[in-house]
């Protein structure tokens, strides 16, 4: 029995209290809880914001699982501390037991009471009978992710984490169709800038095969060197914008002969001056002072105008032959959504490759209905343009037969068996200073989509959050992977897609080996110049169909990134809001300047809006200052994290509240084994950013 008299009492011992194997000294780790103000919901009650969201906070204590000791705390609604952390010895408890969570649905807890000195006294209440329908779900001291609830669980559903490795044959097959589910933002973007340089059908073949290639070579380099996580590196929708803007320019407008090489050359000298300059902000540090800007609603909005912002091209061009394009695009609604439940062989297929499955399916119809002649007119030549066809007959049918048919192009048939891509096989980059800013703006975008994704990816496949240094050393791997990309003529960047943390968790598949081997079955696929003949000889109304997906798709992943705030925050609403209605309705503001109805283009209506800078209403005497202000302007991502990075860092709020990304300590992780093996560099490399702080552990 304890003795009464207070100085004869023991002193507390530390909180947590530590394990008798531990040594001497040792510091706990550190509680996410505690770091980011997180407080968990046990009833299902909505916890109350100063932002105006409604209240339906009890006043008594909740009870909640203390992620560093692995037992039940309580923690005081009116923010006292609670009794444990004041020194009060710790109640007896088995350090081994998990702690359980209650869905809403059982509603335990416990009721508190006022012991003497004003003291938080916890009475144990039995807890209520389960109901039926209850599931427990046990949590583990060293949280994995967050649920809807925001409790964190472990990932136990996933197949394969990041270091594991089943063996040879199921990762060569996880990994070959993890690629194989990310088919359409691999050559969705050179199918739409090739012919918009005035390529042929042969250089868009080329060009398909070195994005494989490239995609390949710097996939590998990330698992090994980068980040560490499972992710694809490939052109991104980012790029897209800028590429169009640059391809569109009116000093390229003149150009009859060669155009496709002397744009290449172009783009790539833009390419390699702002992949050194993200390769710089990430390996000098410049990247962890950037975190401090970078939350979820930053990154929300400006993933999702990246979606958003090519609305003109897709359904318009869908539009040039309904019949394929629309059953394209029903396909992969039917197949990933309506049948994304069905398995087969324990395989959700049609989730998994509806993309694939939809461009197949649809090709096959086209392919039938072109040798039924359904679209043959007599007399009648689709490779004719229509202002040279004389015929009113033929006049009415060439557009459909352009669109329809599948068989418009050579591009299978002239390509060759092998094919190896090698760089500066456009020619020597050119270099313009007005082109290199525009792209170096837009490569801080793509850092910030890479932020986003880093943080889903880790939540489902690693231990812990990366830390701010791995972090600044994947998007420096990134930076050197986009000159990779310029030294080979991809015509856009190199980064991490944002699709692929959507594809981790519908495959399952989180191992860092299978993207590894898979890299290497896409290296030798790109050597295959059938292969890249093959996707470029794929119906412009099928690329416009997929987009209309894959830029739906993206814009909605923008947008999840809003899971890890208080999305209910009418802060959150507002910021969110005015950042996408402002990256729509400013560019609409700058782009109009582009259009010129009366005049005879040679740009299609589609793509006029990115000529703007020419004539956009930023007029100074500084024509290079025009250019990259305008042209600016007019990118709705620009637009949407200006605003959204101004008004989240301006506007109070909590850091639950904003969804402060969570990234693991630099001083924890070196402690924690796990964390180690996760984010190390391999063949002891490590050693020599140990003077480097900020780009490793």
């Amino acid at each position: 029995m304890a003795s009464s008299d207070a100085s004869k009492r023991q002193r507390p011992g530390p909180w947590p209290p530590a394990t008798p194997d531990a040594p001497a000294g040792a510091m706990p780790s550190s509680s996410w809880a505690k770091r980011t103000g997180f407080k968990a919901k046990l009833s299902g009650e909505t916890n109350a914001s100063d932002s105006g969201q409604i209240l339906g906070k009890s006043k008594e204590t909740e009870l909640q699982p203390d992620l560093e000791a692995g037992r039940a705390r309580q923690t005081p609604a009116n923010g006292e501390q609670p009794q444990g952390d004041r020194g009060a010895p710790a109640a007896p408890a088995d350090k081994d037991a998990p702690v359980k969570r209650r869905r809403e649905s059982d509603g335990g807890g416990a009721k508190n009471a006022s012991g003497p000195n004003g003291q938080i006294r916890a009475e144990p209440v039995p807890p209520p009978p389960p109901l039926k329908h209850t599931r427990e779900e046990v949590v583990d001291v060293l949280p994995q992710s967050h649920d809807d609830d925001g409790f964190p669980i472990r990932h136990s559903h996933m197949k394969y984490e990041l270091r594991d490795t089943p063996g040879l044959v199921p990762i060569g097959l996880y990994g070959f169709q993890h690629f194989l589910s990310m088919l359409g933002s691999l050559i969705l973007i050179p199918l739409v800038i090739v012919p918009a340089m005035g390529g042929s059908h042969e250089d868009t073949s080329m060009v398909v095969s070195t994005v494989l290639f490239v995609s390949g070579v710097t996939t590998l380099l990330h698992t090994f060197f980068g980040s560490r996580l499972p992710l694809i590196q490939g052109p991104s929708f980012v790029y897209l914008a800028p590429a169009l803007a640059i391809i569109n320019s009116k000093e390229f407008q003149g150009l009859n002969n060669n155009n496709f090489k002397h744009i290449m050359k172009e783009l790539q000298g833009a390419i390699i001056i702002s992949s050194a300059f993200q390769a710089l902000m990430g390996y000098s540090g410049l990247m962890s002072l950037l975190l401090r800007l970078i939350n979820p609603v930053v990154v929300a909005p400006t993933v999702a105008a990246v979606g958003l912002s090519f609305f003109s091209y897709g359904f318009p061009q869908v539009g040039t032959c309904l019949e394929i394009g629309l059953v394209q695009i029903l396909l992969v609604i039917i197949f990933s959504l309506y049948l994304r439940k069905i398995s087969v062989f324990g395989h959700r297929i049609f989730l998994i490759y509806a993309v694939p499955l939809g461009l197949g399916i649809t090709w096959a119809v086209a392919f039938l209905l072109t040798e039924a002649g359904a679209y043959s007119y007599k007399g009648c030549d689709a490779n004719v343009p229509t202002s040279n066809t004389l015929s009113p007959h033929c006049r009415d049918h060439v557009i459909k037969m352009k669109h329809c048919r599948v068989d418009t192009t050579n591009a299978l048939r002239s390509s060759p068996w092998f094919r190896f891509p090698y760089p500066l096989q456009w020619g020597t980059p050119v270099f313009t200073w007005k082109m290199a800013i525009l792209m170096c703006a837009v490569s801080i975008i793509a850092s910030v989509d890479s932020v986003g994704s880093y943080h889903a990816s880790s939540l489902l496949v690693a231990s812990r959050p990366p830390t701010a240094g791995v972090l600044s050393r994947g998007i420096g791997l990134e930076g050197i992977s986009s000159v990779l990309a310029g030294l080979w003529g991809t015509g856009t960047g190199s980064t991490t897609l944002t699709e692929n943390v959507h594809t981790i968790a519908v495959t399952k598949m989180g191992s860092r080996r299978a993207i590894e081997l898979g890299a290497l079955i896409l290296i030798l696929l790109s050597l295959v110049g059938k292969v890249g003949g093959f996707l470029a000889s794929i119906p412009d109304v099928m690329i416009a169909a997929l987009l209309c997906f894959m830029w739906a798709m993206l814009a909605a992943l923008g947008l999840s990134n809003l899971r890890y705030s208080e999305a209910g925050s009418s802060r959150n609403i507002i910021i969110v809001g005015l950042s996408l209605f402002f990256s729509l309705s400013v560019p609409a503001y700058f782009q109009q300047y582009g259009v010129s109805p009366n005049s005879n283009s040679s740009v299609p209506s589609y793509f006029q809006p990115y000529i703007v800078a020419s004539h956009g209403p930023v007029k100074s005497k500084y024509q290079g200052l025009n250019y990259v202000l305008n042209t600016l302007l007019s990118f709705h991502m620009v637009i949407a994290f200006l605003v959204a990075v101004i008004l989240d860092n301006t506007v109070p709020g909590s850091r639950q509240e904003r969804g402060v990304y969570v990234w693991s300590d630099p001083e924890t992780a070196r402690r924690e084994p796990a964390v180690v093996k996760d984010y190390e560099l391999p063949f002891r490399v490590g050693r020599v950013f140990r003077w480097v702080k900020w780009v490793g552990l």
